[in-house]
């Protein structure tokens, strides 16, 4: 079954979060995913109030930038939330937008060395392991949390190119696609991060889940707000890409992409949905009924 979701855009005032969040849980919506964008939202923060706020909403938050954050505090970040509200929360990791981790002092010189070498310390650490560790990035000396989470939890990891996508097989537990991918996108990143996880030795493990996101938008205006939000991205050449209209068009373009190998799906509204309650509840109640 596929697992359906909506995405709290940061372009949002952090305000807006909690009546978006009653809707949710309110709808049954199945997951909330969360954003650490450059310079706007924090994903944590942001998770803890949505998990406080809700009574079974499960909440993801995709992705947060290795190069801003130190691999011991975002692994003690994630085990609190892990059991504080265990069994509803999943959190992913990635590069972040360069440019943005270059206005921070952040940037580094291989994106790939750092996240390959987080991904491996920051698995440890939630498997409740002391790690000591000199990378090229990361460093840490006996190191252990001393409130691992009671359950090991998935390390998802985001990623857009082949060799990162490979990576995310290799070393991550599931892997997070951005609005960019076609379904015929989610098929060879599928592959790729199979290919990763051959390399690795790790195809006799539990299932690699892969959760994309779908730009959509539903309601007076629809196509034009879809058609100029991706103009603004400089992807409007591309075809097939995002969704625009009532609940049976998006609950189709959400079946392409789980037959492609989506195991969640994530409704990204445009940045300018002029309800973003009323969208909760439009994924909830009248797409979520649609796709098997």
């Amino acid at each position: 079954m596929t697992t359906l979701g909506v995405v709290f855009r940061p372009q949002l005032a952090p305000e807006r979060l909690r009546p978006l969040v009653r809707a949710a849980d309110a709808a049954g919506l199945e997951e909330l995913w969360l954003w650490e964008d450059c310079f706007l939202e924090s994903g944590v923060a942001a998770a803890a109030a949505a998990l406080a706020w809700s009574e079974r909403l499960h909440v993801g938050v995709g992705l947060l930038p290795v190069p801003l954050r130190n691999v011991a505090l975002t692994s003690m970040e994630a085990a609190t939330l892990l059991r504080l509200f265990p069994g509803r929360v999943s959190l992913s990791v990635g590069h972040g937008v360069q440019d943005w981790m270059g206005q921070v002092g952040a940037r580094p010189a291989s994106p790939l060395t750092l996240l390959r070498e987080y991904l491996s310390a920051m698995r440890a650490l939630l498997r409740g392991e002391r790690v000591t560790v000199d990378g090229t990035y990361v460093h840490l000396d006996d190191v252990a949390l001393d409130w691992p989470p009671l359950e090991v939890p998935p390390v998802y990891a985001g990623g857009v190119g082949p060799r990162t996508l490979r990576l995310t097989g290799e070393a991550a537990d599931g892997t997070i696609l951005d609005a960019s991918f076609t379904a015929e996108g989610v098929r060879r990143a599928r592959r790729l991060v199979d290919e990763g996880r051959e390399s690795a030795g790790r195809t006799a493990e539990g299932p690699h889940k892969v959760v994309v996101y779908l730009l959509a938008a539903t309601g007076p205006g629809a196509a034009e707000r879809l058609r100029a939000e991706l103009a603004g991205e400089g992807r409007e050449s591309v075809p097939v890409l995002g969704v625009a209209g009532a609940a049976g068009a998006v609950a189709e373009a959400v079946r392409e992409l789980a037959e492609a190998g989506a195991d969640t799906v994530v409704l990204q509204p445009t940045a300018d949905e002029p309800d973003p309650e009323g969208f909760v509840r439009f994924a909830a109640e009248d797409v979520r009924g649609l796709v098997p």
